[in-house]
């Protein structure tokens, strides 16, 4: 048994990673990571720094953002790019593994003090940070950032 969904909650994850390929669930608004920091500069950091985090093409320097930060009726949240496509009602195909890079790089943010998270429990599926790279500030100009979504945009 791989994955039991249940209203959207994955459970049940069986731990080897070649058994978690693509597992869709059905995504619902409520499992978005909510977050608190604290001070208004910290929102602008926080997305400057998500610019630099997601999956890489290092032969061609191309970083394609993973998660962003949304503000939503004055709550913060860390949301996967393919939770926004959902948001706007788009068909998306959100897996275990988009979750599980979220958290991760949820709990990178938190391991800098950028962050808290206001849910821990939702830090479940945990990924790794061998699911995603990490551009220093100072390497980022050597790098084309992409986001696969623009916040903002339909």
């Amino acid at each position: 048994m791989n994955t039991i969904t249940t209203l959207g909650k994955i459970n049940n994850i069986n731990s080897e990673r070649k058994s978690i390929k693509e597992q869709y669930f059905e995504w619902m608004q409520d499992e978005m990571l909510e977050i608190a920091f604290q001070e208004y500069d910290d929102f602008l950091k926080i997305k400057e720094t998500l610019t630099r985090i997601g999956i890489a093409v290092n032969n061609k320097k191309i970083l394609y953002q993973s998660v962003h930060i949304l503000q939503k009726r004055g709550k913060y949240y860390l949301v996967h790019f393919k939770e926004l496509f959902a948001l706007d009602g788009k068909d998306s195909n959100i897996d275990v593994v988009d979750i599980e890079r979220r958290n991760a790089i949820a709990k990178l943010l938190v391991e800098w003090n950028l962050i808290t998270i206001v849910n821990e429990n939702q830090l479940e599926p945990m990924g790794h940070v061998g699911q995603f790279k990490v551009i220093s500030f100072k390497d980022k100009r050597n790098w084309n950032l992409v986001p696969k979504y623009t916040i903002g945009t339909r």
